[in-house]
């Protein structure tokens, strides 16, 4: 067998022998058996008619392809060829053949004469390969773009080919809701506007591509999830000169920028009737003299908007002056624009339409009812695996941005609440998904969590039911208190034992090692504050308390309370066998409790009053716990994301309870 699968020896082609140019112009390669090679270029560079020579779809018009030292222009060698090759191509409509998803993917394997049992067993492989296993007996077209062509790469990898060559086949599988900024971004370089600024905050990863494509300036906006859009103009007040405004959430059906503009201008669209938008007064000239919430039979605010240099200046005063106003930074920058009108002069620039706002998924779909469809992504397909559901029955989706770790949007599907959780990015650094989803599975048989519905335990992904109006716990309303403390209780006597382990200081130890060489892994006094848990960890270790099963992120925000009263405890990321420290520990490093407080929280805890040994445990476990979370908050904070108060919060914990801890440990008598 030779070590060389695929050869192409000075291949050219074109697709009309009269015409001079070469789709291929003398390509030589080769791909050795094992080796994953990917060919890029720009559109109609010949990357599907390379593609097409290697499966003998196309032939050489001079030079040779050779699979398995077989010539792909020998006709008698064609079977073989395609035996050895399976291609995929772009469109998955091209290839797919029959009415049943199953039986597409076994169409080529009944051709061939596998027999019965061994065409079951080699469908169904590729098919949960492929992650459409739960489709199998739908019809696939009223599948997605991106399941169609999942269908096509199970039928092609059933056929056991020796070398697969995709044509784009996973085009359809990335999520392009980020077409529309990349649209605003090329009409405003078409204009001729190439000092671009794109600030981002929720989800910023999935923009930082902009930079190197397009040569945008990114600005990254970590108070996003707390302020309004104030906050993004306070970012980028020195680039505020003669200048453009766009929201992301715009799209231009026609390019409204323009290279020179002379005035400050707001563009507007004209409501025939009610409308809730922010409604335009304006004088004989065109100048905005009032902006009023609501109207009918008006022009208002639509789009994109022009500050000149000397609207700019004016503005950027008035920003730097009143920002730290709650009223502003709650509020929209045309609420301040409002407020301040007399001596901000802007007009109005009225547009016959062509401008469109997408707030939300069900929006765009009624603008393009294909849109799921075509910018298909693998969330889709594990929503409609999960809930037997089409994307079209996904309706409401709402990023839910209170979560330190993952990214979650809660949606509706054929009348009900659930919520999708996407592991956050670096998670996979410290965080076990299939012992996760092993305790998920525990805690919803002892009661503790019903909401949990699916959990993909290789790649994180989660579905839950929505709780609507949820409240969380309060660390001071003290039936909560107790009911959270039961609820822990239940699961550290269950019994139940979780194949996962957490070792508090192997974490510990784990976050010091991913903090190495990042701008936040030294500061002054953290080599003596970890001298100081080394210390207590000693202590601790030889109370020998045995293990038991845990919940690890035990914190209010994971403690849910319905409209009827019952509480669920959710986020079992951190799950496993563990300390029960670990958990009161936890409980309490993240409330504003008291040391006197948190002595009757642990004895609440206990169900008596604690003996001296106990209390200096789950104390010293309530300074472990703020330790672990302090490291924890250090690496998001180097990973870039926000975690706020908490940090300090920890790191007091820390110091204080670690004292308290040691000097009971030193004074074991006093104590007892």
């Amino acid at each position: 067998m030779s070590e060389t699968i695929l050869t192409a020896e000075n291949l050219k082609f074109r697709y009309d022998s009269e015409q001079p140019g070469y789709a291929l112009n003398g390509v030589s390669m080769q791909v050795k058996r094992g080796e994953f090679v990917a060919v890029l270029g720009a559109n109609g560079c010949g990357k599907s008619t390379l593609a097409k020579h290697f499966n003998a779809i196309l032939l050489p018009e001079e030079g040779k392809v050779y699979v398995e030292d077989m010539d792909t222009a020998d006709d008698d060698k064609l079977y073989d060829i395609r035996q050895t090759v399976g291609m995929v191509f772009q469109s998955p409509d091209n290839q797919i053949v029959a009415t049943v998803v199953e039986e597409d993917v076994a169409f080529a394997l009944e051709n061939l004469g596998v027999p019965p049992e061994e065409m079951r067993r080699r469908v169904d492989e590729a098919m949960k390969m492929a992650g459409i296993y739960e489709y199998r007996e739908r019809a696939p077209h009223n599948l997605s773009g991106g399941q169609k062509q999942r269908v096509a790469i199970a039928g092609v990898v059933a056929m056991r080919p020796d070398c697969l060559v995709m044509d784009e086949s996973t085009a359809m599988l990335d999520p392009h809701g980020r077409a529309q900024v990349m649209k605003t971004i090329r009409q405003l370089q078409a204009a001729g506007i190439d000092d671009i600024t794109v600030v981002v905050g929720y989800m910023k990863e999935k923009l930082f591509y902009l930079e190197d494509r397009f040569h945008v300036k990114i600005v990254i906006n970590e108070d996003y999830y707390r302020y309004n859009n104030p906050s993004t103009l306070m970012l980028v007040r020195d680039r505020l000169k003669n200048t453009f405004i766009c929201s992301s959430d715009n799209y231009f059906e026609q390019n409204p920028f323009e290279p020179y503009v002379y005035q400050a201008y707001y563009a507007s669209l004209y409501s025939a009737g009610k409308t809730d938008e922010y409604c335009m007064v304006t004088n004989r000239k065109g100048r905005i003299t009032g902006v009023q919430v609501g109207g009918s039979d008006a022009w208002y605010m639509f789009g994109h908007v022009y500050f000149d240099r000397s609207f700019s200046e004016k503005f950027t005063q008035i920003l730097e002056r009143e920002y730290d106003s709650p009223v502003t930074r709650a509020g929209l920058w045309e609420d301040l624009y409002a407020r301040h009108i007399s001596e901000l002069e802007m007009y109005i620039r009225k547009y016959p339409g062509g401008i469109h706002e997408f707030d939300s998924l069900d929006e765009l779909r009624a603008f393009d009812s294909a849109y799921v469809t075509n910018a298909d992504s693998y969330i889709f397909d594990n929503i409609c695996a999960v809930l037997h559901c089409t994307p079209d029955s996904i309706h409401g989706i709402i990023p839910i941005k209170t979560g330190l770790t993952n990214l979650s949007f809660k949606f509706t599907c054929n009348g009900r609440d659930y919520v999708y959780r996407h592991p956050g990015a670096g998670t996979e650094a410290y965080i076990d998904r299939p012992a996760e989803a092993q305790a998920l599975e525990a805690a919803k048989a002892l009661g503790l969590d019903d909401t949990f519905l699916y959990i993909d335990a290789a790649k994180g992904w989660k579905i839950s039911h929505y709780i609507e109006d949820a409240a969380i716990l309060d660390y001071h309303n003290d039936e909560q208190v107790d009911t959270a403390l039961r609820m822990l209780r239940r699961l550290h006597t269950s019994g139940i034992q979780l194949d996962g382990r957490f070792d508090i200081w192997e974490k510990i130890n784990g976050f010091l090692d991913l903090l190495q060489g990042t701008d936040v892994s030294d500061f002054t006094g953290m080599q003596e504050l970890h001298e100081t848990m080394c210390a207590l960890h000693e202590r601790l270790k030889g109370d020998a308390v045995p293990l038991c099963a845990c919940h690890c992120d035990s914190y209010n925000p994971n403690f849910l309370i319905d409209k009827q009263g019952k509480m669920y405890l959710i986020d079992w990321e951190y799950a496993g066998m563990a300390d029960p420290g670990c958990d009161i520990g936890t409980f309490i490093a993240c409330s504003d409790y008291t040391p006197e407080e948190a002595e009757q929280v642990i004895a609440r805890y206990l169900g008596h009053a604690p003996t001296g040994a106990e209390l200096r445990h789950y104390i010293g476990y309530v300074a472990m716990a703020s330790y672990f979370w302090f490291l924890w908050g250090l690496y998001q904070e180097a990973c870039a994301k926000h975690v706020g108060e908490y940090l300090y919060i920890w790191y007091k914990y820390t110091k204080q309870y670690a004292r308290l801890t040691l000097e009971r440990y030193d004074h074991e008598e006093e104590f007892a």
